[in-house]
């Protein structure tokens, strides 16, 4: 494939060595326990599976090619991973931006180093129970007290929340300033203040902690303050395509392994005297999903290419993640209906990657949202010509 060079071919190696040594071994453990070890976040760190984007200056992979977190997708939705892979995204393709690029020179010191080498998980806190795709609905409030800042608020929905030492949190510092009144802050394991709510139990991902967040008093020094103050809400907006982005390619890399699956099976499995692929309805299914899945990541790799050069726009990333995150939906259905009733049973991946996927359409953003910036972007282009 033109889109992978042999870089991301030993790479890939690597990757493969890892999961099969270090995650598939424990994997039903930590969908049982409904949590990761932090031991596989240090093995991570140790293999280059974490900190890929993070300079060498700070331990990391020092580039910021995003084929090669593309090969941790792939490898991990090979591997029915997704629990585990879906951390590791959180951690690479959002907080480690974040502090990398709006932390100063001692932030970036201070955190990037143990969140590269696994060390350190990280987390962000945007939604809370009244506020989800509208964050300008935030009411987690950070006011100034003297050089510091007081934070007060609740987060849910929260990935890695359980386990997070690093927490990059949303506030309102200012209620009558718009979009200007939201600024990012850092909060760290042991804060006073700082407290965990349940272990939200989920649908899927079982494995992957997801947690209420709750700040009371927290008192945060400032230094604590990411990037600039009153550009919270403008520097998650900017980042949104990269999280989006990188919804889209864990759907699409979990849409491959279900048909790999699924198709692999049909041709094992034998009715009326006969392979089950060999019914015309069968190849029918397999010849649809496989064309769509092709298209699918014709697009979702063109866009890897213009977030690699820097031209990806949000519109672009919101077309890239409603699509192939409802791909995802039906190509997992459907897949799951060539196993018969074997699909339905959780011993097969297919049957796990059914109950996992039906987040993907509603986290980073609805569908229904992803739509709504298309539209709006369209409506403007038309009335602009």
């Amino acid at each position: 494939m033109s889109f992978y060079d042999t870089d991301h071919d030993a790479y890939r190696s690597t990757v493969r060595t890892f999961i099969q040594r270090d995650v598939i071994p424990h994997y039903q453990k930590w969908e049982e326990n409904r949590l990761v070890d932090r031991s596989a976040w240090s093995r991570a760190g140790e293999f280059g599976v974490l900190g890929i984007g993070v300079d060498e200056t700070y331990g990391g992979g020092g580039t910021r090619d995003y084929r090669f977190r593309f090969v941790v997708a792939e490898e991990c939705a090979h591997a029915g991973v997704t629990s585990f892979s879906a951390g590791l995204s959180v951690q690479d393709d959002i907080v480690v931006p974040y502090i990398a690029e709006l932390g100063d020179e001692r932030q970036r010191r201070r955190w990037l180093p143990g969140l590269a080498s696994g060390e350190l998980i990280g987390a962000i806190a945007m939604t809370e129970p009244g506020a989800g795709s509208d964050l300008q609905g935030t009411r987690a409030s950070a006011v100034r007290d003297g050089d510091d800042w007081i934070l007060n608020g609740q987060k849910t929905f929260i990935t890695n929340g359980i386990q997070a030492d690093v927490v990059v949190v949303l506030a309102r510092k200012d209620p009558d300033a718009g979009s200007r009144g939201f600024s990012l802050f850092v909060v760290e394991e042991g804060q006073h203040g700082f407290k965990r709510g349940r272990k939200l139990d989920k649908i899927g991902l079982a494995a992957q902690d997801t947690a209420e967040l709750f700040f009371d008093n927290v008192r945060l020094s400032a230094g604590q303050l990411l990037g600039e103050q009153g550009r919270g809400l403008h520097a998650l907006m900017e980042r949104l395509p990269l999280e989006r982005l990188s919804i889209a390619v864990g759907a699409l890399c979990s849409a491959e392994a279900a048909y790999r699956w699924g198709r692999d099976y049909v041709f094992e499995r034998e009715a009326f005297g006969q392979p089950v692929g060999d019914f015309q309805h069968v190849r029918f299914t397999l010849a649809e999903l496989e064309t769509e899945l092709d298209v699918t990541r014709a697009y979702v790799e063109s866009a890897t290419m213009k977030l690699n050069a820097g031209t990806l726009s949000a519109v672009e990333a919101a077309k890239a993640k409603w699509w192939a995150t409802e791909l995802q939906q039906r190509v997992v259905s459907r897949s799951l209906q060539l196993f018969g009733g074997y699909g339905y049973m959780l011993e097969y991946p297919i049957a796990r990657a059914f109950r996992d996927a039906r987040i993907q359409t509603i986290y980073g953003g609805t569908t229904e949202i992803m739509k709504e910036i298309i539209g709006r972007d369209i409506a403007a282009r038309t009335r602009a010509a």
